[in-house]
């Protein structure tokens, strides 16, 4: 069995096909599996670390939490994302303070905030409750009014949620809109607005021109009462955490 198990984390790398069968079957074997992985991920490339992430998920096993940080020091950006989002997932709240250096580390190298590795170790950070977004309370109500099984807001608030957050000093990134139909959730087209912010600039210019071209996209967002949309936005504290 444990020859059996090894030769499928080396197929974890073959995205030619193997990988998904191997990744099927791994899951299957379950925790008997993870110390095999653990010990096998050091010598699989990204692809094939990152099935292996998507296996450690799936499995939930709390031991490969471990495995999971030493990845935070990957060179690969999607590989340290995925790691600190398993680490969330998986609620290791021994990953709290590698998480933190792993943002820090995105902050040293520039990325931009609205890049997808900082976005999702932010969302890391906030699962294992060491970041607080700053919800304004309209915003807050303006959700409440959606069911809860929804995501974010109902699009016919969307300007009122982005003029809210902008007053109160918070800069929007993008917004993801869906369609909520028959029980079930889809991801839609967003407006096509290409737009980029200076980060080199004051916070208060970061803010007006987040202001101004999310509600561009306000105006030409898809509408609906099936129709949600789903801000996602940053303080000025997540330039500058606390140490």
């Amino acid at each position: 069995m444990t020859t059996h198990i090894e030769k499928l984390i080396q197929q974890l790398d073959d995205s030619t096909g193997p990988s998904y069968d191997a990744r099927a079957e791994l899951i299957g074997i379950g925790s008997d599996a993870i110390p095999a992985i653990i010990d096998g991920l050091p010598s699989l490339g990204g692809f094939g670390q990152l099935t292996a992430i998507e296996v450690f998920e799936e499995v939930g096993d709390p031991r490969c939490g471990s495995a999971l940080i030493a990845l935070l020091g990957s060179d690969d950006p999607t590989i340290r994302e995925w790691a600190a989002m398993a680490l969330a997932g998986l609620e290791i709240g021994d990953a709290i303070e590698p998480v933190r250096q792993a943002y820090r580390a995105c902050l040293e190298r520039a990325t931009p905030p609205d890049w997808s590795e900082p976005v999702g170790i932010r969302w890391a950070l906030t699962e294992l409750g060491a970041r607080t977004p700053v919800i304004p309370p309209l915003t807050a109500r303006l959700g409440n009014t959606a069911d809860p099984s929804s995501p974010g807001w109902p699009s016919a608030h969307f300007e009122e949620v982005i003029n809210d957050l902008a007053d109160h000093g918070q800069v929007n990134l993008y917004s993801q809109f869906w369609r909520v139909a028959g029980g079930r959730t889809y991801g839609i087209s967003d407006t096509g607005l290409d737009w980029q912010l200076d980060w080199t600039a004051p916070w208060a210019h970061l803010v007006e021109e987040a202001r101004t071209w999310s509600l561009l996209e306000a105006s030409e967002d898809p509408v609906g009462d099936d129709i949600f949309v789903t801000p996602i936005w940053i303080d000025r504290t997540d330039l500058h955490p606390e140490r």
